[in-house]
């Protein structure tokens, strides 16, 4: 295999670490402590990364965007991955959902995102309803042309800058050989529709400027033309979905990674201790070792599952498999950064304890651990069941 970099992508790389250092690496501390974006800030970045070709990079060119192959929008994001999350958020992605747009939806929401006229949110989560997402009690009945919409989702994240949700609500049932099973329809609901509401969420510990909200629905009408896909398919359009943005948040996790890697590689290098710098001790320079080996391990696994999606070959085992071990090696590299680090690693004044408290929500959004485990495993006992 060929690992070596295109110039086009040497050139994003270049211009992303630029970016990443020059715009979003100063505020990253008045976020932290205001748990907010002001709406000049976040105004003043979404426009730069506009003006530098950055936003939207992930949808197709034929629709406005910059048409990236994936494992191009993994170096991408493992660049954009080492700021603040509230920070490089701002640089859109659109939900590839949004590809499913037809008629009028394409303009209005499709075109209208890649363009930063909109922005959107996925709303999928309940209070009952987590890794269980059949389960969902948000339901959506069919009134003549209408739909009406009564429900709660929560952990909704942005819905507070978004200007409409992608909702995934149950819209019947089906029996199926395991008894009977909730069909899901997806809607495009805007923020303005009656009877939809979004409140302030939880204070969560990670990913301080990136909120989360709880979206109450009380009989909100929507037109049959809101619908997303085709009727009771909702999970049709999610699973195209899926795949995309778990390699999106293995491909962060390195970029938080590396510059966690690399502050306790500096300080190991010059901070001394009994004579000497503390990196010429063993059980530093073993840390640094396992560290610098199970970050290339979830690097080669996430590109490779990149390259895979690039040929249409990549699995849903692929992407868990680079999701698992590129979340659980961020949470190893940030908590052995701290302890090669010492006290100093838990101060605010250095972005590790930012890296430390901003991993543990990787191994829960997006799918589970657990959730990709079971993925993982499932692929492979399933050929061999009678």
């Amino acid at each position: 295999m060929d690992f070596s970099l295109t110039n086009e992508q040497q050139m994003i790389i270049d211009t992303l670490k630029t970016f990443v250092e020059q715009e979003l690496y100063p505020h990253e501390a008045e976020v932290e402590k205001t748990n907010e974006i002001r709406p000049e800030l976040y105004a003043e970045i979404k426009q730069k990364a506009l003006d530098l070709g950055l936003y939207a990079a992930n949808m197709p060119e034929e629709h406005g965007g910059a048409g990236l192959d994936s494992l191009t929008l993994c170096l991408m994001e493992r660049e954009l991955g080492r700021a603040n999350f509230g920070l490089q958020y701002i640089v859109g992605r659109p939900s590839n959902i949004l590809l499913a747009c037809k008629g009028d939806q394409i303009e209005n929401y499709l075109h209208a995102s890649i363009r930063g006229d909109k922005v959107d949110c996925l709303a999928m989560t309940e209070p009952n309803a987590g890794s269980d997402v059949r389960s969902m009690q948000c339901r959506a009945e069919r009134d003549g042309d209408d739909f009406v919409i009564n429900g709660t989702k929560h952990f909704i994240s942005h819905a507070d800058v978004a200007d409409f949700v992608i909702l995934f609500a149950a819209s019947g049932v089906e029996e199926t050989p395991r008894g009977p099973k909730k069909k899901i329809t997806s809607f495009l609901i805007d923020k303005d529709t009656p009877g939809f509401t979004v409140e302030p969420g939880y204070n969560s510990v990670s990913h301080r400027g990136y909120h989360n909200s709880i979206l109450n629905f009380d009989n909100c009408r929507v037109h049959k033309s809101q619908v997303l896909g085709e009727e009771d398919h909702g999970f049709d359009v999610a699973n195209e979905w899926l795949g995309a943005t778990r390699l999106s948040v293995a491909a962060m996790c390195l970029g938080r990674a590396e510059r966690a890697l690399e502050i306790a590689t500096e300080w190991a290098a010059t901070r001394k201790q009994f004579g000497q710098s503390v990196g010429k001790f063993q059980g530093v320079s073993f840390k640094l070792a396992d560290m610098a080996t199970e970050l290339k391990a979830a690097e080669l696994l996430t590109m490779f599952a990149a390259w895979k999606d690039c040929t249409g070959e990549m699995t849903d085992s692929d992407a868990a498999m680079a999701k698992l071990k590129a979340t659980e090696m961020l949470a190893m590299v940030s908590d052995e950064a701290i302890q090669i680090l010492g006290g100093m690693g838990l101060m605010d004044e250095l972005p590790l304890e930012r890296i430390w408290r901003d991993h543990r929500v990787e191994r829960i959004w997006d799918g589970t651990s657990e959730i990709q485990r079971h993925i993982i495993s499932r692929a492979m006992l399933r050929p061999l069941e009678a």
